[in-house]
């Protein structure tokens, strides 16, 4: 598969003009905060620039892993680009689901033997996602191969135990809640993300 290749500028301008860029004070899944939160559920209402964006991370995965034949997501944020990007992979997309506090696959979904699988987030900042879907199907007889996102919060940084391909690498400064910057610490708290989701 081929397709032109999408500059970090490009990137950030799908998520700025679909409303994604947000300013504020805000609490990431990983417990972090920050003055930018990118809210990718407004880029992923939006088929075709989920398209546009999908098909970018479909092709930088192929250029680096190859064949791939099934996508694995955690719910719920990795769900769309999960599914958009496998479509361009010509891959299967399965996804992960929080049960009893952890993620497992769920509705009779399966890594068989053999499958080249990869692992897709939306945006990381810690990789704890990741590392949480990885762990879950490590149990599985298909073989993991790497992870991808969209969006690499930490630019790189993040301890993830496989390799990542990501479409851009964004380094947005984030701070524990007892370290705020002046600036941010008077501003009140929004917990925009789906982390914290049940089922």
């Amino acid at each position: 598969m081929t397709g032109p290749a999408m500059t970090n500028d490009e990137v950030l301008a799908e998520f700025r003009e679909a409303g994604a860029l947000l300013e504020g004070h805000f609490i990431l899944s990983s417990g972090r905060r920050s003055g930018v939160f990118l809210q990718k559920m407004f880029v992923f209402q939006d088929p075709v620039r989920t398209e546009r964006l999908c098909k970018a991370l479909a092709a930088k995965i192929e250029a680096r892993f190859g064949k791939i034949d099934y996508v694995v997501s955690p719910a719920v944020g990795g769900i769309v680009p999960g599914y958009e990007t496998a479509r361009h992979l010509g891959a299967k997309a399965v996804f992960v689901e929080r049960e009893g506090g952890s993620f497992r696959l769920r509705r009779g979904f399966t890594l068989p033997a053999g499958a080249r699988c990869i692992i897709i987030e939306d945006i990381i900042t810690t990789g704890l996602s990741l590392r949480e879907c990885r762990d879950s199907v490590m149990s599985e007889p298909g073989t993991i191969l790497g992870a991808a996102c969209l969006i690499d919060r930490s630019a790189g940084h993040a301890e993830l135990g496989m390799e990542l391909v990501s479409l851009m690498d964004y380094a947005v400064p984030d701070y524990a809640p007892d370290a705020l910057p002046p600036e941010l610490a008077a501003i009140p708290a929004t917990k925009p993300g789906s982390r914290g989701l049940s089922v």
